[in-house]
């Protein structure tokens, strides 16, 4: 069994065959099918072998009654934490039957298991690891960089940030340094030259048990971990610091909330304890590069589905009563998230995934099609709907870059590559593809607003992200390959449509309207 791939782990539907992988740093010269830095897990204890995971619900603003408490004991379960403001009890039980029986008694209001493989999950396959920016990229960059007053030496590579006019709004603003964006993702490594400067250890975590750790370095990626966290991190923060790169909101806060195990997966729980850490810890913006794990859909009318959408709901809304803006991938399948039916066959992808129709208005992708989250979908280097980038009119809220193949869109000289320059753990740079680079650039975006409007609700801040956004029309036709095949579809105004939403976000707006 190969580990999942994100918005990060998805793979990009990348048409003729260009098979891309979002979660994998890309360079020149490097395969496409170079896998992610993930290495087989050391083997668990047999006493965790059967058990799995779960989540209850109940009403929220209370704790578990000790009638449930004493169901769940009954039924095989151990409580592992309970979030009581929302009404969720993740649960550990090696028994089948635990959801089922769960769901029968008084006060749950749904319950189920959020894996399909038994804790931990199986060990991946995927080997190899990304390559670093060459030494000689590098200094090439920094050679163009020379002429240019003020910007860091690899910023000559970033396409993306004129394409948002984040360099213009760098002139007037960095963003304040009251403002924290939470990466819930991988992990975030903080000793990057790019990151150190403005991580917030406070509102860091690891929450991959979905109950938080705090231990110093927890929310670290290990080397064996996927670099994904710590490259979305960049494309969002790097210092504008003579070092590096620079980031969409180079003077925000950063912080690392780590909510996939060692394996790569995002299960419920992680994502839950997430989004609660975040509400509690005064995070203004967060940015959700992924699916939850084992379901690309999670479809209202299955029991278990319905119980970890309603929990990771649940989760998220009580985030942004908090003052939280949760900004999210679309996705890279080049699905039309608008469409009567889809075919998923990736779920469960923690077991044995197989073809599924489902209805996408009434299975969701989790965060990304919650209410009250911003959806992100990608461009490349020339403006366009990336090749692989989901799409569908009324469910894209906004667009922003993401990068495509160069074959595709190519950028600008000095910029070398239609792919995104991010942060890498170690001290590194590298590139990345994949609604999971658009996101940030958005929150990043978020970031900038609420440092204009400190005191701005996220109900004003979403109103400003859209009102600010750059107009872009559909893309018709659509054929991103060239072949004379028409690639997807396009629906909707020039205000708002299905590629690009209200349109491509705007960073200068954000620090000067």
């Amino acid at each position: 069994m190969t580990a999942p791939h994100p918005r990060h782990r998805r793979a990009l539907a990348i048409p003729a065959g260009l098979a891309v992988a979002a979660s994998l740093a890309f360079l020149p010269g490097v395969p496409a099918s170079a896998a992610q830095s993930a290495q087989a897990s050391p083997a668990v204890a047999a006493d965790t072998s059967s058990s799995l995971s779960h989540v209850v619900n109940v009403r929220p603003g209370h704790g578990p009654s000790a009638h449930v408490k004493r169901a769940i004991a009954k039924a095989g379960g151990t409580i592992v934490t309970s979030y009581d403001r929302i009404g969720v009890i993740v649960v550990h039980s090696s028994n089948p039957d635990f959801a089922k029986t769960i769901r029968k008694v008084r006060g749950v209001q749904s319950a189920g298991a959020t894996r399909t493989a038994p804790l931990p999950s199986a060990a991946t396959t995927d080997t190899g690891a990304p390559k670093v920016l060459s030494s000689q990229e590098i200094a090439a960059a920094a050679a163009a960089a020379e002429a240019v007053e003020g910007q860091d030496p690899l910023q000559p590579l970033q396409w993306d940030l004129p394409a948002i006019k984040a360099d213009k709004a760098h002139e007037r603003s960095l963003g304040s340094e009251k403002v924290t964006v939470a990466v819930i993702d991988t992990g975030v490594d903080d000793t990057h030259p790019d990151i150190a400067p403005n991580f917030d250890r406070d509102a860091s975590v690891n929450c991959v048990s979905g109950k938080p750790d705090t231990s110093d370095g927890a929310w670290r990626p290990s080397a064996a971990e996927s670099p994904h966290g710590t490259h979305v991190a960049g494309e969002i923060a790097a210092a504008k610091n003579g070092v590096g790169m620079t980031g969409v909101a180079p003077g925000v806060k950063v912080s690392g909330i780590k909510v996939s195990n060692p394996d790569g997966f995002f299960y419920t729980e992680a994502v839950v304890c997430g989004f609660m850490w975040a509400a509690e810890h005064g995070v203004d913006v967060t940015n959700n590069s992924y699916y939850t794990d084992p379901w690309y859909f999670n479809c209202k009318d299955d029991p278990d589905q319905k119980a970890l959408l309603e929990a990771v709901t649940r989760a998220s809304r009580y985030a942004e009563r908090r003052g939280t803006v949760n900004v999210a991938a679309a996705g890279n399948e080049n699905y039309d998230l608008a469409a009567d039916e889809i075919t998923d066959p990736s779920s469960p992808n923690d077991t044995t995934p197989g073809d599924r129709v489902v209805d996408p208005s009434e299975c969701l992708d989790i965060p990304t099609q919650l209410p009250g989250v911003v959806t992100v979908a990608s461009t490349g280097a020339k403006g366009l709907k990336s090749s692989f980038s989901n799409h569908g009119l009324g469910v894209v809220d906004i667009a922003a870059p993401g990068g495509d193949s160069t074959a595709y869109q190519t950028p600008a000289p000095p910029a070398t590559s239609g792919l995104i320059l991010g942060t890498l753990p170690g001290g590194r740079w590298g590139y990345m593809a994949g609604t999971s680079m658009a996101s940030p650039h958005v929150a990043g975006v978020a970031a900038l607003i609420k440092s204009t409007h400190p005191y701005a609700s996220p109900a004003m801040v979403k109103a400003l992200l859209y009102a600010q956004a750059d107009a872009t029309p559909c893309t018709k036709p659509y054929d991103i390959d060239g072949d004379g095949k028409v690639d997807a579809v396009c629906e909707g105004s020039k205000n708002r449509n299905g590629f690009y939403g209200w349109g491509t976000t705007d960073a200068l707006d954000a620090v000067t309207r």
